[in-house]
């Protein structure tokens, strides 16, 4: 007597698609804004966005602060270089003149600042009349890069609310996946994090079980309307100033 081989688990992506998604909307608005415009890549990192800014006269700025080890706490890198940074200061102070850029991209920042305000107060008074902010940041998050970490996410309010008033028009803002793909998300680290917190491995019903509940969510995410609304991994913020 044989013992039939169970049948292999149909895979899925869902939950997978948020940085994939954010780096090529970076991509996309950055090979827009025209030839030959200096642009200030604001709390750059390891300047991943670099390579899209061929075509524009790219200048990176970072408090170059965090060692990839932070305190422990939360989701850490392990190593972080910041070699190579044009600007290293605070993000609310850069040493620039007024109007001396034609465009800033911040992405994955303002979680980090812990007055995200001030620093987008600045922003505003480096970028010249009809230049450009591009700026993206979690909607909500766990705790990384701890301890500059303030903010678990914002939301399109908050940019609708302080962008305008610092003499920005909001060309384009959009949400990041919805409800049903940040539950994905979360749900496909059950694993490490039960490891690391837990201090136990699922068990062999325990991980059908995710797998059957990213199936649901799979197809609860195709059939959306709407449910970012609720929740969703960011927002996607494209502004002129006036």
């Amino acid at each position: 007597m044989t013992t039939a081989t169970p049948p292999a688990r149909r895979e899925t992506h869902v939950g997978r698609s948020n940085e994939a998604t954010r780096i090529a909307w970076i991509e996309r608005t950055l090979a827009a804004l025209p030839t030959g415009g200096r642009i200030l890549d604001a709390g750059a990192g390891e300047r991943p966005f670099r390579k899209f800014c061929g075509h524009l006269q790219y200048v990176s700025q970072d408090f170059s602060g965090y060692d990839g080890q932070g305190d422990g706490v939360g989701l850490q890198t392990k190593t972080w270089d910041q070699d190579g940074l044009d600007l290293v200061c605070d993000i609310t102070a850069i040493p620039q003149p007024d109007a001396s850029f034609d465009a800033v991209l911040c992405t994955e920042v303002l979680e980090h600042v812990p007055d995200p305000v001030s620093a987008l107060r600045e922003l505003s008074r480096l970028v010249r009349p009809g230049g450009h902010l591009v700026l993206t940041a979690p909607f909500c998050s766990l705790t990384h890069f701890a301890p500059f970490h303030f903010a678990s996410g914002l939301n399109r309010y908050f940019y609708q609310h302080h962008l305008p008033a610092m003499g920005w028009e909001i060309i384009e803002i959009g949400e990041n996946g919805n409800f049903f793909e940040f539950v994905a998300q979360e749900l496909r680290r059950v694993r490490s994090t039960a490891r690391r917190y837990a201090g136990t491995e699922l068990t062999e019903h325990e991980s059908d079980t995710v797998h059957d509940a990213l199936l649901m969510l799979e197809r609860l995410s195709a059939a959306d309307r709407g449910s970012n609304d609720l929740l969703c991994f960011g927002l996607h913020v494209l502004a002129r100033r006036k």
